[in-house]
């Protein structure tokens, strides 16, 4: 794997800084009966299997024991998924899978496009229908099917969160990578922009993660792949703002944010437990991927975007596997037309 020069590290190391402050905040205005301790996995969850039979993931998060025979879970390696939703009703417009290897002091963000094809029987197969469908636990669990990985934990944030995050750190200024030209009257969704840097508010911000092409077909060339890049970017940017001396004073505001529009089944130990683990994560252990495929595919009268089964494999082993033990494409449910 190619060595990431020192240009690029510090932008992560910005992210991973950002995370560590956001979860050992908390600790600060939380009541004491919160305990500082690691998060524990769920025995009795049931683990869906592509032949479709289930089997209950017997480990606990400070042991190595069987979850399925010949597989044993790594000790502290958890897979959280972090959604950006459209609203509380809408679907799941981002979905990203970090993995956090406490022993190995690694951790590895894996985008997952809006468009994945899912093998499933619903009417629509992308992964952002699925919140819209049964929530976070189909999301979930239609994730674990489709990787053949356990879903451990989840983070979901909603437009009105993402748009005070940024208002409350006085906006973020950010280098606008093409020009955005695209109207949405039924979402009452606006966006003009012209290429180039530009101070961001809450509301532009908003509008800028979410654009994928201009009203024309043009615009990224790979739509949401493009856009995750530009999603990507925009974090590092935050994390730059808020880690200046200056946004020290929105500490308590940004809590009262991350307790009105974000959901977790992560307590507040939990979170300070990892924040505090983050902070002893170098930037060279800090990886961004995102799912490899083709987005000019085409199922069940839908536009999708059709996974590599073989890279999303390869990479699934190198950034989301929490076993000791390798997968195979017979693990997962990766749906090829």
């Amino acid at each position: 794997m190619q060595k990431k020069n020192p240009a690029k590290r510090r932008p992560e190391r910005l992210v991973v800084t950002l995370l560590s402050l956001l979860f050992l905040s908390t600790a600060v205005f939380a009541t004491v009966k919160y305990v500082f301790r690691a998060p524990e996995l769920d025995t009795d969850k049931p683990v869906v299997t592509p032949d479709g039979t289930a089997s209950t993931d017997a480990d606990r998060a400070d042991t190595d024991e069987p979850d399925a025979p010949g597989r044993t879970r790594r000790k502290y390696c958890y897979n959280i998924l972090v959604s950006g939703l459209d609203d509380d009703n809408g679907g799941s417009d981002t979905n990203i899978l970090v993995r956090f290897d406490v022993p190995n002091k690694r951790i590895d963000l894996v985008s997952l496009p809006r468009d994945t094809l899912l093998h499933n029987d619903y009417r629509n197969n992308k992964l952002n229908f699925a919140y819209a469908k049964g929530g976070t636990e189909l999301l979930m669990e239609q994730i674990e099917n489709l990787l053949g990985i356990p879903v451990d934990f989840y983070v979901t944030v909603n437009l009105k969160g993402f748009i005070a995050l940024v208002d409350q750190i006085d906006g973020v200024d950010f280098d606008i990578p093409i020009n955005m030209d695209y109207d949405d009257p039924y979402q009452d969704l606006h966006i003009h922009f012209t290429k180039g840097p530009r101070h961001l508010n809450g509301q532009e911000a908003m509008e800028v993660v979410r654009f994928r092409h201009n009203n024309d077909g043009t615009g990224y060339g790979t739509e949401d792949i493009g856009r995750i890049g530009t999603q990507q970017a925009f974090l590092k940017a935050v994390a730059k703002q808020l880690l200046q001396i200056g946004n020290v004073k929105n500490i308590p505001a940004l809590v009262d944010i991350f307790y009105t529009y974000v959901k977790t089944d992560l307590t507040t130990g939990n979170l300070v437990w990892l924040g505090n683990e983050a902070l002893n994560i170098g930037t060279e252990n800090i990886h961004f991927a995102t799912l490899p495929g083709d987005g000019s595919g085409y199922y069940n009268k839908q536009s999708v975007y059709v996974l590599d089964a073989q890279a999303t494999c390869d990479l699934v082993n190198e950034a989301l596997n929490p076993y000791n033990e390798a997968l195979t494409l017979e693990d997962m449910d990766i749906l090829v037309p």
